[in-house]
């Protein structure tokens, strides 16, 4: 006995409502799950081009995935300091940091040569190193260790700010200096007999205001926004040397995104940095000027003999970790101040 057409069409037209319920539950579940969150750490102010750029980043990611990402940026150290940041990212309780250059000597040697003192003669020859083959591979330095390098964040050249005006090294002799946790800049106050101090980014204003140390290194832009310059009488244009930062995240996490997210975020943090960068260079005459105009700190010109004397007081600095950095990556530095 045959079976009618209809007997074997009711099962299919079953399975075909189900699918259709099963993906209108879908999406419903879609619209209505929570977004993942993104959260960015750093340890400036906002109005620095560090905290542009994050701020620039959020907003990318959540006009291009909306409702997929939700991006929290914490400035200020509010969720953590400079010294435990990294830490953290590899414990996946933060996405991305953009920690300074000097921050990832524990976990490569090649990136002090963005500490050596006088290696780079403006910022132009900064970018042009960080842009070439040398400069990019310095970004995959660290992948053993973890940490994977997504693009270098420019902020300007240090300056030396201090209590009495620093004109020539023997100025510096016997003065407290904080510095970041990097034994080559430790070294480099070392070649001028002055003391440095490793503390945290967060507590420097506090140290400068009750003297318990009696200078700094900075940009511009960290010495305007963070009101270094409110507590220190004089400011030396040394340009001595960068301070810069690279954006990383852990490998865990970038390699656990989506090829197709990946790829978003990758080219919405390189949008975000060249809008960063910009700001920078803007940002470094324009608080230079600040501070001037402030009239609460004097600034120091040094002249070409007096600026010479500080390159041969901290040149053998380099000889020191010549063997860790790489000659040839040094050389490499060396050649892009010279175009």
């Amino acid at each position: 006995m045959k079976k009618s057409t209809s007997t074997f069409t009711r099962p299919l037209k079953s399975i075909a409502k189900l699918a259709t319920i099963a993906s209108i539950l879908a999406a419903s579940f879609n619209v209505f799950a929570e977004p993942i969150e993104i959260k960015f750490s750093h340890v400036v102010a906002e109005n620095t081009p560090k905290g542009q750029m994050a701020l620039k980043f959020k907003e990318l990611i959540e006009q291009r995935l909306p409702g997929e990402y939700v991006v929290n940026v914490f400035p200020n150290s509010q969720l953590f300091g400079d010294n435990n940041e990294l830490a953290a990212l590899l414990l996946n309780d933060v996405q991305f940091v953009a920690p300074s250059l000097s921050k990832f000597e524990r976990y490569t040697k090649k990136l002090q040569i963005f500490d050596l003192p006088f290696l780079f003669e403006d910022m132009a020859a900064v970018d042009r190193f960080q842009q070439s083959e040398s400069g990019q591979k310095l970004l995959n330095s660290m992948n053993r260790k973890g940490v994977v390098g997504l693009g270098y964040l420019h902020n300007g050249m240090k300056q030396f700010s201090a209590n009495d005006p620093l004109t020539v090294p023997k100025d510096a002799n016997g003065k407290k200096f904080r510095i970041m946790a990097s034994d080559v800049i430790a070294a480099q106050f070392d070649a001028v007999g002055a003391i440095p101090v490793k503390k945290p980014f967060s507590e420097v204003f506090t140290l400068l205001q009750t003297r318990a140390i009696d200078g700094q290194e900075n940009t511009w832009s960290n010495t305007y926004s963070m009101k270094f310059y409110e507590v220190q009488s004089h400011i030396t244009e040394s340009n001595h040397g960068v301070l810069d930062y690279m954006v990383v995240s852990s490998n865990t996490f970038w390699k656990g995104l989506p090829a197709d997210k990946r790829a978003v975020f990758k080219t919405s943090l390189d949008e975000a940095i060249a809008l960063g960068n910009k700001i920078a260079a803007e940002k470094d005459n324009e608080d230079r000027q600040a501070i001037i105009d402030s009239k609460r700190s004097q600034l120091v010109t040094l002249t070409q003999a007096d600026r010479q004397q500080w390159v041969n007081a901290m040149k053998p600095v380099w000889a020191k970790f010549e063997d860790q950095i790489g000659k040839d990556m040094i050389d490499a530095a060396q050649a892009a101040s010279t175009k």
